[in-house]
């Protein structure tokens, strides 16, 4: 029986090998960043950006096993997995916001913990934007190029929407199976009520505009790449 590689032809692999070598490196020094600070600090303020990281790997680990698989995986497979990559997505440009946090602190320099921040929001938003561009592979191989597009649109929006949903109303992804009437009950009322809460849509559409041409202009870059190589 063949294994997921054999799926992928050289070029592929090499590519593969060396986004998750500068992703573990990357994310390697955001763990030190936030682990010295610790013993610079003592104390445990920013640990927490150790939990938001592995939530921001999760959909990065499903697509990746996905764009790997995906020759032999049936439809019936792709979309309960696709669902809950799309339940975890969000988690991934959420630490965006964890800017949030930053303030001159006692005990640590403040352009250490902007470095240590900048760095967290960094592996998340392009573990993001890595996992966004297999799934859109995946959409494009069956579907064509427009709706691959449109799934990577719609996507990014409605990570947006579930960034709100985390950062505003403090929901995670668990909250769909331990909490599910009061988070469908939010959800429902920003949709039928949309004047009555423009913050909402406002960092659902603003924000998503962002993520949009930021992964716009990294998928046009790497095509640039490969035009010049």
């Amino acid at each position: 029986m063949p294994t997921p590689l054999a799926d992928l032809s050289l070029p592929q692999i090499r590519q593969r090998l060396n986004l998750l070598l500068v992703l573990g490196i990357s994310l390697t020094l955001s763990v030190v960043l936030i682990t010295l600070r610790v013993f610079l600090a003592h104390e445990i303020r920013f640990v927490f950006l150790m939990w938001n990281l592995f939530l921001a790997v999760v959909p990065f680990g499903l697509s990746t096993m996905l764009s790997l698989t995906a020759g032999r995986l049936k439809a019936r497979v792709l979309l309960p997995v696709g669902l809950v990559w799309l339940l975890f997505f969000p988690n991934a440009p959420y630490i965006l916001t964890d800017l949030f946090h930053l303030e001159p602190r006692p005990g640590v320099p403040y352009w250490y913990d902007l470095a240590l921040i900048l760095s967290c929001a960094w592996n998340g938003l392009m573990l993001a934007y890595a996992s966004l561009t297999d799934m859109q592979a995946l959409v494009t191989r069956r579907l064509g190029w427009w709706t691959g597009w449109s799934f990577a649109t719609i996507a990014l929006l409605l990570s947006s929407f579930g960034v709100y949903l985390g950062r505003f109303l403090r929901f995670n992804s668990w909250d769909v199976l331990t909490n599910p009437l009061t988070l469908f009950y939010d959800i429902m009322h920003r949709l039928l009520h949309p004047t009555d809460h423009p913050a909402t849509w406002g960092v659902t559409l603003l924000y998503g505009a962002f993520l949009l041409l930021g992964y716009a202009t990294v998928r046009l870059l790497g095509k640039t790449g490969e035009e010049v190589a």
